[in-house]
């Protein structure tokens, strides 16, 4: 019985493992049908399926008076005791809130939260993000990225355009991607 018990245990841990989400950046090579070829940042060739469901957004320039009082995700670094941001983006209310470690570069990390107060600061601008247990600032020097995002379509995957998706890996290692973020009129996604 604890055999079983336990070979039960193991197969829903890799089915859950499986499962876990996959992000992919990189630039698109091919649209074939269901299937996305992109070549991502770290030299890869990989194929995401496309849900029949598939939302596409595509990235636009925006400033920060637009984003504010908006769910936002700021990635950064930690420059001479402060945090400085490498990007600021909108993002879908169903990101965790919170300051957690980021894959962006090493010692990156992001901030989920409302933004709720802009401010001049030396160096660029301060803004504060707040969310349920927390708050966090961060210095936005001129010239950081700032995008939002628009509806767009299947129409919008073109070969050399960038992309920003969390895709799942499948039990049988395929990637399936729900939705998907592209740039647009040189206007990239959050890397």
């Amino acid at each position: 019985m604890k055999r079983v018990l336990l070979f039960l245990l193991l197969c829903s841990s890799v089915a859950a493992f499986a499962q876990a989400p996959t992000r992919v950046r990189g630039t698109i090579t091919s649209l074939d049908g269901d299937v996305l070829s992109v070549k991502s940042r770290d030299g890869r060739d990989l194929k995401i399926q496309l849900a029949p469901d598939l939302g596409v957004t595509t990235a636009k320039s925006a400033s920060l008076a637009e984003l504010k009082d908006k769910y936002v995700g700021v990635t950064a670094i930690s420059k001479e005791g402060r945090l400085v941001a490498l990007e600021v983006h909108a993002i879908p209310p169903q990101a965790p809130a919170g300051h957690m470690p980021w894959d962006l570069q090493p010692g990156s990390t992001m901030t989920n939260a409302n933004l709720e107060g802009i401010a001049q600061a030396s160096g660029g601008n301060e803004i504060t993000m707040n969310w349920k247990g927390g708050s966090q600032k961060i210095l936005v020097p001129p010239g950081t990225p700032i995008v939002a995002f628009v509806p767009g379509s299947r129409a919008d995957l073109k070969r050399g355009e960038t992309i920003w998706t969390s895709a799942r890996q499948e039990a049988d290692g395929k990637l399936l991607s729900q939705r998907i973020n592209v740039s647009k009129d040189g206007v990239k996604p959050p890397h």
